[in-house]
């Protein structure tokens, strides 16, 4: 007999008090309940049930295989329901927060495209710096930049890193020179990033240590990446910018990268999204969506 179907008539039986009642509920005849019992007994050697023409109560082992039986079978139910929901279609809103940015330039393409797969998929987008909260304004899924501080109640994955470049233009470099290590960044003009009233160091890797961290000087604070590119492809100074950001401009030769023999620093882009017993198909869909293309989008 199957061993799973026999856990399930056992803790039937034991719930609703009689292999009669249970074999009314299972639509099955009261001696195959009791064949299904004493399969169990039989194959663990031991009593599961003690039962009396008037009544049935649990042995002491059958108490401790009862509880576990039905740990065993909720599983089972939930196994068979992440399977169900891998083969089923995303669908309803999908509520996503994102940095305003690298949601605009990466992350809305890539969830517009698994839009129109999925045409019963909704997507509700924010575009805000700072992220919002995940759990308090209820979203299904945010996307986020480098280090993760509090991450309770949430599931995290990494799904990309984003590269970051030093670069100007040529007109620049030939009226001040190259730099050609990362002590050479005193000499020159930098477009500094500035956030909530805080200067953004630029980050260098080390092997086996913390990174360097630079504060260049510049004139020019600006707390928008996409107006610093603009600034540096106007010869302004040098920046130090996303990869995927500058990747057109550096391209069309508007602007060059610099310190090629120096590591580029890696921000880890990460998926959050809040803890559950089951991801939802819709939330699966686009965290593997973007696990899949990003990191084509930021190398």
């Amino acid at each position: 007999m199957d061993r799973l179907t026999s856990m399930a008539v056992f803790v039937k039986a034991v719930d609703v008090g009689s292999f009669a009642a249970a074999a009314d509920a299972l639509e099955m005849s009261g001696p195959m309940v009791g064949k299904h019992v004493r399969f169990l007994e039989e194959r663990l050697g031991v009593r599961l049930l003690n039962r009396t023409t008037r009544r049935q109560s649990l042995t002491e082992t059958g108490q401790a295989y009862y509880e576990r039986c039905r740990t065993v079978l909720a599983e089972a139910v939930a196994a068979d329901a992440v399977a169900s929901d891998e083969l089923s279609e995303p669908r309803g809103r999908l509520r996503v927060t994102v940095p305003a940015l690298l949601g605009r330039h990466c992350i809305a393409p890539l969830l517009m495209k698994l839009a129109r797969r999925y045409p019963h998929l909704e997507l509700d987008l924010s575009f805000g710096d700072p992220i919002a909260d995940i759990i308090e304004g209820r979203y299904d899924l945010a996307i986020r930049t480098g280090d993760l501080h509090d991450q309770s109640g949430l599931m995290t994955r990494r799904i990309a890193s984003q590269r970051m470049v030093v670069c100007g233009t040529r007109s620049y470099l030939r009226a001040n020179g190259k730099p050609k290590s990362l002590d050479d960044l005193a000499q020159h003009q930098a477009i500094i990033y500035r956030r909530s009233g805080r200067v953004r160091p630029w980050l260098f890797p080390r092997e086996g240590q913390p990174p360097s961290e630079i504060v260049p000087a510049g004139r020019l604070r600006l707390d928008d990446l996409d107006a610093i590119a603009d600034a540096a492809s106007q010869g302004m100074g040098l920046a130090w910018l996303p990869y995927w950001l500058v990747r057109e401009r550096l391209r069309a030769g508007r602007l060059v990268t610099l310190l090629s023999g120096q590591p580029g620093f890696l921000y880890d882009c990460h998926a959050l999204w809040p803890r559950s017993s089951r991801m939802p198909p819709k939330v699966r869909a686009a965290v593997d969506a973007l696990a899949a293309a990003l990191p084509k989008l930021m190398t």
